[in-house]
């Protein structure tokens, strides 16, 4: 089973200014994946259709165990 999370693209036009673009990332996404406030990632460009986040210095899980699969 493949979950997803839709989400819309913000974008912010400062006067003078060339746009810029963000996108939130889910709660439920972070805490699967241990993601913390001010860890850099990267995204890599697959396509036109599909971006990967890379994250090169991923930290060891916090818990041993594994969720049960369905």
């Amino acid at each position: 089973m493949q979950t997803t999370y839709p989400l819309k693209v913000q974008v912010m036009r400062s006067k003078g200014k060339q746009p810029r673009f963000y996108i939130s990332f889910p709660l439920a996404l972070a805490a699967a994946i241990g993601l913390e406030g001010g860890e850099t990632v990267q995204w890599e460009l697959l396509d036109r259709g599909e971006l990967h986040l890379v994250r090169p210095n991923t930290p060891p899980p916090t818990t041993q165990r594994r969720a049960a699969k369905t």
